[in-house]
């Protein structure tokens, strides 16, 4: 009898890519344009994993609807602007990320995917830049979904792999990322090298530390 198939969703900023100074620079710019006050280190990498609206809302919300809008459009063309200057340098995976994926992709029944709060043109640079085409056979990007911590991005990862969630696992680093697994229904494993700090995690099946203890994380997941 053949093994079942599991699919392993990851987040990506934060997860496996440390993205942190191309989203604290490129907020910075943001708020400047418009001469306002730029929120703290903190307070930005608190919202990482958001949709940018939401997340813009939470960041500013004594502003209006339109200040908020435009807070988003000076975000994009000053993260845009930041990855063509720096490339991938601005968001180099973290170590062990490449490898994880490269063992995952080679067991026959494993399928991989992504579910993250970046636009589909921000994940689809970062696949480019890194060379990560083919590994990823779902890709739920904040442009064809509610933010998270809605389970439609591993709802709708699960409907195109025809996958069951007892089989699904999501693995982030931040509590949006852990509530958006138990919306699912779905276990999570929580990195603890990312954004949010490791109490904010504490919805997460499993919590680990490296890479190099995600083999054994799964393995306590599903046997």
């Amino acid at each position: 009898m053949s093994a079942p198939l599991r699919l392993v969703l990851f987040d990506v900023d934060g997860t496996l890519v440390d993205s942190q100074g191309s989203i604290v620079g490129a907020m910075t710019a943001s708020f400047d344009a418009l001469s306002l006050p730029v929120p703290d280190r903190k307070a930005i990498l608190s919202i990482v994993g958001l949709s940018l609206p939401k997340a813009i809302a939470q960041l500013a919300p004594q502003q209006s609807d339109v200040v908020q809008a435009r807070l988003v459009e000076g975000y994009k063309q000053a993260y845009h602007a930041h990855r063509l200057e720096q490339g991938m340098a601005g968001s180099p995976l973290y170590p062990g990320a490449r490898e994880a994926i490269e063992a995952l992709h080679a067991i026959p029944e494993v399928l991989l995917g992504v579910a993250t709060g970046k636009s589909q043109r921000g994940l689809d640079a970062l696949i480019e830049g890194h060379g990560l085409q083919g590994y990823f056979v779902t890709r739920q990007v904040a442009d064809h979904h509610p933010s998270k911590p809605h389970p439609s991005m591993i709802d709708t990862a699960r409907a195109e792999t025809g996958v069951e969630a007892v089989n699904t696992v999501m693995i982030g680093d931040t509590r949006f990322d852990m509530d958006m697994a138990a919306a699912a229904g779905v276990p999570a494993i929580g990195v603890t090298w990312g954004y949010h700090t490791r109490p904010a995690l504490d919805a997460a099946t499993t919590i680990i530390e490296t890479f190099d203890q995600l083999p054994g994380a799964l393995d306590q997941i599903w046997t």
